[in-house]
């Protein structure tokens, strides 16, 4: 039957809530792919932190812009993790492989795919990834999920981004001082020992300084960014959106 319901609901918001048929109506979509991480933030945030930020970020970019976005690609590369309980891991060049093969697929029907990146530790796979996908003619790009100032890891920025975004999951009675030194400085031992070597309890920086008001200015900043890369869509060599 050529429901009417097919005709009148917009492509908007969560792809895997959308039908086919409605992505053939709504002819090439433009479409979000947050992609994040499963991987320690210390004793007071969950494993799915960047996962979290990624889709929230996604999901408000998608409102401004009208882009629907996919279901969040939820692991990445965070073998510097790996010593810590929880963590999973699929390193580079399996995050890599997946990227083309996921942007090899989702052009088929997708005119434009941009990836917003919550991990730092994804962005040598996506640069690798989507300068590929954008050498085969496939119009992909990213964007990452930055604020000026931030710092490294489950610390005073993950913590009043998840304080903002969901309360419920902080562990604020856990949460203690880790290793404030900048990241430069720690890179070395880190190359070594992952993070374990620089910090025993797995956070970079203070998250006891965390507001949920902190956090709520840190996503705007984030999502403003974003939106005005994917708005502009001016991806550079390595595809990141400038």
């Amino acid at each position: 039957m050529n429901s009417s319901y097919h005709r009148r609901v917009p492509v908007l918001g969560e792809l895997g809530s959308a039908t086919s048929r409605q992505l053939e109506i709504f002819t090439s979509p433009s479409i979000m792919i947050p992609l994040g991480s499963t991987e320690q933030h210390g004793p007071h945030l969950p494993l799915d932190t960047d996962t979290r930020i990624a889709t929230a970020v996604a999901r408000a970019v998608s409102a401004r812009l009208d882009w629907p976005v996919a279901p969040a690609i939820a692991y990445g590369a965070s073998g510097e993790h790996q010593s810590f309980a929880g963590t999973i891991s699929i390193g580079t060049e399996a995050l890599t492989t997946l990227l083309v093969e996921y942007g090899r697929s989702a052009t088929c029907w997708a005119e434009r795919l941009a990836f917003v990146n919550g991990h730092g530790g994804n962005i040598a796979a996506l640069s690798r990834a989507v300068a590929l996908l954008r050498s085969e003619g496939r119009d992909a790009g990213w964007c990452p999920c930055t604020s000026a100032g931030a710092d490294a890891h489950a610390g005073h920025t993950e913590t009043s981004l998840l304080l903002h975004l969901s309360p419920a999951y902080v562990h604020a009675d856990r949460s203690l001082p880790g290793n404030g030194a900048p990241l430069s400085d720690l890179l070395p031992s880190m190359r070594r020992g992952g993070v374990a070597a620089v910090s025993p309890i797995g956070v970079l920086g203070d998250p006891t300084t965390a507001t949920a008001a902190e956090g709520e200015r840190i996503f705007a900043e984030m999502v403003d960014d974003c939106v005005r890369r994917v708005a502009r869509w001016a991806p550079g060599a390595d595809g990141i959106l400038r």
